[in-house]
Order: structure tokens, then C-alpha cells, then sequence
């Protein structure tokens, strides 16, 4: 069904909130395809519309007094600079891992489901993107509400922002080969490591697997550990692919 009609605007006029196809067929499939409907879900918000939602947040006046707003988590709106006034903001909300993400819908029904009080601001996904970007928002998260939600993970939000293809990590229950070598080229020579493999993981979206050397002390190990921390948090090719990592040590002896 057709949502309600948009506020015009000089790029969306004519909008009557309804989902873009593609995305809603891409949501979709993410319902019985986690995988590959993510993927889809992605490519979808390279050309969709998507809904921001602005609402009413607590501010200060002059005297540094707080007023009531809406119960949200506020922060400045970036590229969204121009729909915010004195009582309204784009809103962050809170991943199940603490990080924050930018909810944006699909329509306008979805978008009242969610918060019935948010104003719609129409926005192009890669713009969308872009704000979160800008805002140090590490995700976006599509129709938080329902009935299907999609968490665009960062990787892929940076990829929207600049215009770039996407791809994750993980294809078919295994890492790609070129993440895997990314991430062997980082540890490559790290003191006390004997062997790297990545895999998917069961906390975070690729586990790194380190065969030790055996006989390492406590602080031995920890020196190592921090070390390969390092190494792959300064590795642009890793952290542009890899949304979240996690590492398991296992003796050489067991590679």
C-alpha cells in the first residue's frame, strides 16, 4: 500500500512515502537469506530513498537549563544540517554491541511504527550514509522496527558513503581469500606468532586464529596480543573489509 505523502521537497517532491522496490524486495529476502539478502539490502541503498527520522531531543538555552524532549540519543545532524531547529535532531540509536547507528526506513509506515512523533526527512542511502559517517556512527540499521531490520555494518556503510561496491567478509561460511591474505599480510613477521588463519566468527564477523609459540608467559602472550591488535587496527585493507574481529590462540603444536 502507498504510505502517506511526503512534505515537499525540491528532490522528493512527488514522494509518497512507499518503500523503493528494490529495497523492499532486498528486505525481503533478507528475511529468509541473511547472507545474501544483506548483500542485496547494500546494493539497494546505493540508489534508494530512505527515511531519516527527526524528532524532538532535550537542549539548553543561554543559561545552560535543560528542556524535555523526546527520550533519544541526539547528536548533531552533519549533511541533515538543514532539517534540524531549536527542538529537533536526527537521532543515533544503540546497537546490541554499544556502538551507535543511524536508523533510516524504508517508508514512511515503517517510520511511524517506530516513532509515530519522527518527522521524515528523505534522503538518498549513500547521503544517509555519509551523515553517519561524518557523525563517527559506525552503522546504519534499516527499519529498526519492522517487520524486517537490516544492520548495514560499517564497512559497507563506508562503501555507500564513497560511492564504492561492497562486499562482506564472510561468503558462503568462509572468509574471502583476499580478507584472509589482508590478514595475513598484517601479521606477517609479528614476534611469536607461528602461523595466521582467518575464519568466521562466532562473536564478531571473522575470527583470527593464532598459532603461538609454546613456552610464552602470561606477559609474553599478552605482549603478543597486543602487537597483532596493533597490527591489524592499522591495517587499512583489513579495516575497510572487516566489520568486527575477535582472536583465538591455539599452541603451534595444534595449527
Amino acid at each position: 500500500m502507498p504510505g502517506r505523502a511526503l512534505p515537499p521537497t525540491s528532490r522528493f517532491a512527488g514522494d509518497d512515502g512507499a518503500a523503493d522496490p528494490a529495497l523492499a524486495a532486498a528486505l525481503a529476502r533478507l528475511a529468509v537469506d541473511p547472507d545474501g539478502g544483506l548483500a542485496a539490502v547494500v546494493a539497494a541503498l546505493a540508489s534508494a530513498r530512505v527515511l531519516v527520522p527527526v524528532v524532538a531531543v532535550e537542549h539548553a538555552d543561554e543559561e545552560g537549563a535543560a528542556h524535555e524532549g523526546a527520550d533519544a540519543c541526539a547528536a548533531p545532524a552533519g549533511p541533515f544540517a538543514e532539517a534540524r531547529h531549536a527542538s529537533a535532531g536526527v537521532v543515533a540509536v544503540a546497537a546490541p554491541d554499544g556502538r551507535r547507528a543511524l536508523p533510516v526506513f524504508s517508508s514512511v509506515d515503517a517510520l511511524a511504527a517506530w516513532h509515530p512523533d519522527a518527522r521524515p526527512m528523505p534522503a538518498e542511502g549513500p547521503r544517509a550514509a555519509a551523515a553517519a559517517v561524518q557523525e563517527g556512527w559506525a552503522l546504519l540499521v534499516v527499519d529498526p522496527g519492522g517487520p524486517v531490520t537490516a544492520v548495514v555494518p560499517r564497512p559497507a556503510v563506508h562503501a555507500l558513503a564513497s560511492g564504492a561496491a561492497w562486499r562482506p567478509a564472510v561468503a558462503g561460511g568462509a572468509v574471502r581469500a583476499e580478507v584472509a591474505d589482508a590478514v595475513g599480510r598484517a601479521l606477517r613477521d609479528a614476534a611469536g606468532v607461528r602461523s595466521v588463519r582467518a575464519e568466521p566468527g562466532r562473536g564478531a564477523e571473522v575470527a583470527v586464529v593464532l598459532a603461538v609459540a609454546p613456552g610464552l608467559t602470561r606477559a609474553g602472550l599478552d605482549a603478543v596480543l597486543g602487537d597483532v591488535r596493533h597490527r591489524l587496527a592499522a591495517a587499512d585493507d583489513v579495516t575497510a573489509a572487516v566489520d568486527s574481529l575477535e582472536l583465538r590462540v591455539v599452541s603451534a603444536g595444534d595449527a
